[in-house]
């Protein structure tokens, strides 16, 4: 969620022009669309800013907040002047809300969602879509079964045009049969890792609701530790695979148009903060097997930050994913069939952009960037690494009942 570069910026810039544009030819686009934010934490925060950041270009309005901290909720009541919501339900009760941007734990994401497009919002969710496959097969039938209504997940890499492009190419046959895809996402930390800061002013049942915040989740005391760093914690996250491996995943899996895994093998564990209280580990890998090819390889460590190239390997050519695009270079025993290109993309991995996505779709029907059946391929690839992980087994995919089960 970094800052983007001076020429990403103004690709988001005029992007979101051109949309607002094109707007103005279709009936009814110019009417206001107004947002409901569930759950106000640092991610959301970021959300609402860059939401803010488009709010008279877009003709959008952030018009409700909610979030079970009262300190988390005055502060996004007071940046964005949106009705304030203790109860997510209650902002879904409100007419006037056109779509909402769900932005909280994992474990929340397939009830909200699903709550959501119940109550007639069209829906922005954080990735993972959900932290489980069975929840992520109810919001797809969901939403099949709301057809006039729009669900972006919020792998904002989508809206990167490169993995686009590159599906061009693959589908024209220049990386002849891709046999491997290569991915990373690694940080590092001196003394533990996730360990945001902990607020002194949350106090349950006094500010802050732990039990809402637990929800489908087991019943445990009141533990900062669990509210504020979740993503350590397998009740509300998958870790690293949900946290990370879902960017780079469902990149890989559009630009080679992948579904489902047949196979998949998870490996990791808290290698260096073996103090931690973490539940979920410092360092993991996951391969995964797709039908006929390719291998997927994902890998990442919290205790190191050297990467590795984001590589589509081909029998022909192999594509190698840049911060300013990517570039074909051909196998050297084919270098006289298939010629070197670069690449420079128009789009960025922002969330002004994933927005505006959603609302051109909402408005005049474009395609979403990353639609249910999307989220639900990322999710089934990283659960099948935390279950083979958790298990200490090899995992596959039974077609039939759609599910991850030991092979």
């Amino acid at each position: 969620m970094g800052s983007v570069s001076r020429r990403d910026f103004f690709a988001v810039a005029g992007i979101a022009a051109g949309t607002a544009k094109s707007y103005a030819q279709v009936a009814g686009a110019n009417e206001r669309l107004r947002i409901g934010v569930i759950g106000c934490g640092g991610m959301a925060t970021h959300h609402m800013r860059s939401l803010l950041q488009l709010r008279e270009q877009q003709n959008i309005d952030l018009a409700a907040v909610c979030d079970i901290y009262q300190k988390r909720l005055d502060a996004a009541a007071q940046l964005t002047g949106g009705k304030p919501f203790k109860d997510y339900r209650k902002l879904l009760d409100e007419k006037e809300i056109d779509y909402v941007l769900i932005a909280t734990p994992e474990h929340w994401h397939a009830k909200m969602t699903i709550d959501a497009l119940d109550a007639g919002k069209h829906v922005y969710v954080e990735k993972p879509m959900t932290r489980y496959v069975e929840d992520a097969k109810k919001v797809v039938a969901k939403v099949k079964s709301k057809p006039n209504l729009k669900l972006q997940v919020g792998v904002q890499g989508m809206s990167d045009d490169s993995y686009l492009e590159a599906n061009k190419l693959v589908k024209q046959g220049l990386l002849g049969k891709v046999v491997l895809a290569q991915i990373d996402y690694s940080r590092n930390s001196k003394d533990d890792y996730w360990v945001w800061p902990i607020d002194a002013d949350a106090k349950p049942g006094v500010n802050l609701d732990w039990n809402a915040f637990l929800g489908p989740a087991k019943k445990r005391p009141w533990d900062p530790d669990r509210y504020f760093r979740w993503r350590r914690y397998w009740d509300y996250s998958g870790g690293i695979a949900s946290d990370l491996f879902v960017h780079r995943v469902t990149r890989i899996i559009r630009s080679l148009d992948l579904t489902f895994p047949e196979y998949g093998m998870g490996a990791g564990g808290k290698f260096q903060f073996t103090a931690s209280k973490s539940e979920t580990p410092d360092t993991m890998n996951i391969l995964l097997d797709y039908p006929g090819g390719p291998t997927v390889q994902l890998v990442s460590s919290l205790a190191s930050d050297v990467k590795i190239e984001h590589l589509l390997r081909g029998h022909k050519a192999t594509i190698e994913f840049t911060q300013s695009g990517f570039t074909l270079r051909p196998q050297k025993i084919y270098q006289n069939e298939v010629r070197e290109l670069t690449y420079t993309k128009t789009g960025a991995e922002d969330v002004r952009l994933h927005h505006a996505n959603l609302q051109a779709a909402i408005r005049k029907g474009e395609p979403l960037r990353c639609d249910a059946m999307l989220g639900y391929y990322g999710v089934v690839a990283f659960e099948m690494g935390v279950e083979s992980l958790r298990r200490r087994k090899y995992m596959r995919w039974d077609k039939a009942r759609e599910r991850i089960v030991p092979a």
